[in-house]
């Protein structure tokens, strides 16, 4: 194991990925670090930090839990070691605070996305059936003229 001072070398994740792929790594170490957790995975006589996507850092998971779920389900291991001499909670702040409003904008985008969807495969099958009342185009701009002579008289104060 690394000593607690010695910054380790790092590993993009789609390295990780083929080393997982070929039945490679021979174990990994949670490693406690000021404000979460960094993952070093062990292979040949390696060791290496796994690396942040696109910022070629050091990948800070924010707590415990996440960190082994990670090592577990991603990795594939179902043991591993913990070094918690450098972990520090509350030294780091977040960097991201807009996430959780663009995560709620996301969500009410899906949600709408959803609903839009479904009122539109209402009316397909209402169509599909003979339920729907179709109306012609011509019909329709006969109706959509004569109410927007309506609209433009109430606004001019002609009726």
């Amino acid at each position: 194991m690394l000593p607690s001072t010695k910054m380790p070398e790092i590993i993009d994740s789609k390295s990780v990925k083929n080393l997982v792929k070929a039945h490679a790594l021979a174990g990994a170490v949670v490693l406690g670090r000021p404000g979460g957790f960094a993952i070093l995975v062990k292979y040949g006589g390696n060791e290496r930090a796994i690396s942040a996507q696109r910022s070629g850092r050091m990948r800070i998971w924010r707590n415990l839990n996440t960190a082994a779920a990670f090592i577990r389900d991603e990795l594939g291991i179902p043991r591993f070691e913990i070094d918690i001499a450098d972990h520090e909670p509350d030294t780091v702040t977040r960097k991201r605070p807009d996430t959780a409003e663009r995560q709620r904008r996301m969500h009410s985008a899906v949600e709408h996305d959803t609903w839009f969807r479904e009122q539109v495969e209402k009316t397909l099958d209402k169509i599909d059936s003979g339920a729907a009342e179709l109306v012609s185009n011509e019909d329709h701009m006969r109706k959509w003229q004569h109410k927007r002579a309506e609209l433009l008289a109430r606004a001019t104060g002609k009726r």
